[in-house]
């Protein structure tokens, strides 16, 4: 597993990816080239990977999202250290939070 902030990447085998992964939306690149795992409310930073691969959203509220990278990447923050990723497949899980009646994404 890896963490970055509030965000967890756990690889995921390749047979555990359901199968409508093939055929669900990509998430588009930012202006930047990145793939945004989650963009900062506040500060308007992003925990972001940086190399070639896709990103798709599974249905839900809170993600979470699968990362599929080919050939590797790295994760980047302009707060963080960078994290290296070996080829494969990841879920991206957002950090959530309780608050009186209901349960957020963590702001950032």
């Amino acid at each position: 597993m890896y963490r970055q902030g509030d965000v967890l990447i756990v690889p995921v085998a390749r047979e555990a990816v359901p199968a409508h992964v093939a055929t669900a939306p990509r998430e588009p690149r930012d202006g930047r080239g990145r793939l945004v795992l989650a963009l900062g409310e506040v500060t308007g930073h992003a925990h972001a990977v940086v190399g070639p691969g896709e990103l798709v959203w599974e249905s839900g509220p809170f993600g979470p999202m699968l990362l599929h990278l080919p050939q590797g990447g790295r994760v980047v923050h302009e707060e963080h250290a960078v994290i290296a990723l070996p080829r494969g497949w990841y879920r991206v899980i957002r950090q959530r939070e309780y608050v009186p009646g209901s349960v957020r994404i963590v702001a950032d």
